[in-house]
């Protein structure tokens, strides 16, 4: 099976690089050049577009920052429906409005090609050991076509529903995710404050009814868990913007659909807070800093 891959940021190119090591063969396309010659160096094939990978490609997977991307890739002058061959399905692992997810689908399914949208859960560390989770909406025989390469990438490949359904339940998953990181930090921000190891403390919490994967797997203190972003100086991860963009979709489907959102809500503006002090780049974790300085 050929396959294109387009996006290489910090979660695409674990991914690609799983596909290759499984066998996959692979055409490549980043804005960063520098992405595409690791790959390129493993057996992967960089190209100088994206149409130009998607041209011989049996999948087309994107993964993408945000909406607007995606919109081009696919509907923009030269993009990817122009340049897709007959037959091929598409596969977009980005995290988007989905609005915009059955926009772009039904665009696909008028050009003939089936598609799906197929966000991830599982940060980078899942991208590298290939246990994501994936998230997908769309027809459920696409999904059953290309759930032997979602598996290379993936530990649990769920059919959400239609069209959409996908971005549904990742909009929902990251917005208690921000929660709860949020309130993992406070938690462990006050019980510093009284003198308490955030070790003790973290351990105490994770065997107790406060228990979270943000506690348990993710820590945000420095120190509590080697591996873990906060301590490496919040660097990689799952950026405070990424996070914000996420928590924006969720308000902003909670506010069409007169649902009520308030710790939703509240945690965007929190998110939003700490990225206008310039942190936006830092892993989520990092919201630690915002109300350890307050």
């Amino acid at each position: 099976m050929h396959i294109a891959f387009i996006g290489l940021g910090n979660m695409g190119l674990p991914m690609a690089r799983n596909l290759l090591k499984a066998g996959f063969t692979l055409s490549v396309f980043d804005l960063v050049a520098e992405a595409m010659s690791t790959l390129a160096a493993e057996g992967g094939k960089a190209c100088t577009s994206a149409g130009e990978a998607a041209r011989q490609a049996d999948v087309i997977l994107t993964m993408l920052p945000a909406s607007q991307h995606v919109e081009q890739i696919y509907l923009g002058d030269g993009g990817l429906l122009v340049n897709a061959r007959a037959g091929a399905i598409l596969v977009d692992c980005s995290t988007i409005a989905p609005a915009v997810a059955r926009k772009v689908a039904q665009a696909a399914e008028e050009a003939g090609f089936p598609m799906l949208d197929a966000p991830v859960s599982g940060g980078t560390a899942g991208a590298a050991a290939g246990t994501l989770t994936f998230m997908v909406g769309g027809a459920a025989e696409v999904v059953e076509q290309v759930r032997p390469l979602l598996e290379r990438m993936g530990k649990n490949i769920y059919h959400a529903g239609s069209h959409g359904a996908g971005q549904i339940v990742k909009m929902c998953n990251n917005m208690m995710l921000g929660i709860l990181m949020a309130g993992t930090a406070e938690a462990l921000n006050l019980g510093v404050a009284h003198g308490l190891d955030p070790k003790v403390l973290s351990e105490i919490m994770s065997k107790s009814s406060g228990r979270n994967w943000a506690l348990e797997v993710y820590n945000p203190w420095p120190g509590v868990m080697e591996n873990a972003p906060a301590s490496k100086g919040y660097a990689g991860g799952f950026g405070v913007d990424l996070m914000l963009k996420d928590l924006g979709l969720a308000l902003e489907a909670a506010i069409a659909s007169k649902v009520a959102t308030p710790m939703g809500a509240q945690a965007r503006g929190l998110y939003a807070l700490h990225s206008a002090q310039g942190n936006g780049k830092l892993d989520f974790s990092s919201i630690l800093q915002l109300l350890h300085a307050s």
